[in-house]
């Protein structure tokens, strides 16, 4: 029985040479090259102050002393009877909120409409900070986007859309609070799509290559699209039954394979 035991040996040996053709290589599961650590600090420079785009939804909130006087440039709270549907930010949205309308403006209290498309959080304070110094003195004003979101999907653990209560984040930390990739993401080719001025733009990023943290889409921007695609191991336990069944059949003959040499010795 000895002679028909190394044909089963090398039959098994083929069988699992072929099924580690599917496998993750280690190189595949890294997302940054060595990073030399005697390179001095870099500045950060490729990040920008999200501009103000049509259906962004914004929260602006003056204050002044004595705090009546800043009545009139505020939307009415009135959010008392729906304490129970209010439950997140863009809920709030909806009661306190200014939507950005197609052309780029808002209705605001007592200035009337002003056109903000384009403009940065900063810039939109200083226009109503100069409007309103004839009604008030010294006024605060804050503004902050209510709709700052990415999606993130492919090959990460918790595929969906990212919520933004800050007015920054970064592809790492979007992909981080997706749940992180998968074992099959293709880490050397994620792609963000943008939309910016009325124009879609799409890039493709190496996150196994420290050149991210220069790229312009290393910090996201509201309503960024990230599609994480998966390896060619990936593609191969998905669409093709064979290589599943290839892997499970190396298995079970490399155990019979045992089996019958400790049975015959």
């Amino acid at each position: 029985m000895r002679k028909h035991i190394y044909p089963i040996c090398l039959l098994g040996f083929l069988l699992a040479t072929l099924s580690m053709n599917s496998c993750v290589r280690y190189p595949e599961l890294v997302s940054f090259a060595p990073i030399n650590d005697s390179i001095p600090p870099e500045a950060i420079n490729n990040f920008v102050d999200l501009k103000i785009a049509p259906q962004d939804l914004l929260s602006i909130k003056v204050s002044s002393f004595p705090p009546e006087a800043a009545a009139p440039f505020n939307l009415d709270q009135g959010i008392g009877n729906n304490a129970g549907f209010i439950q997140n930010t863009q809920n709030i949205g909806l009661f306190t909120g200014y939507l950005v309308d197609n052309e780029g403006n808002i209705d605001f209290p007592t200035l009337g409409k002003l056109n903000i498309a384009g403009r940065t959080t900063r810039e939109i304070k200083k226009i109503i900070s100069e409007k309103i110094q004839p009604y008030l003195k010294d006024p605060v004003i804050n503004v902050r986007i209510l709709n700052f979101k990415v999606t993130v999907s492919g090959e990460v653990n918790r595929p969906g859309t990212v919520n933004v209560p800050s007015q920054r984040i970064t592809i790492l930390e979007a992909i981080g609070l997706s749940g992180d990739f998968t074992n099959y993401a293709n880490r050397a080719n994620v792609l963000v799509t943008r939309e910016e001025e009325g124009v879609r733009k799409h890039a493709r990023l190496n996150l196994q290559s420290s050149d991210i943290f220069q790229s312009p889409y290393f910090y996201l921007q509201q309503n960024d699209y990230v599609y994480v695609e998966p390896i060619k191991a990936r593609v191969a336990t998905v669409a093709d039954p064979f290589s599943r069944a290839l892997s499970f059949g190396s298995a079970a003959l490399s155990l019979v394979t045992i089996i019958v040499t400790l049975v015959t010795r």
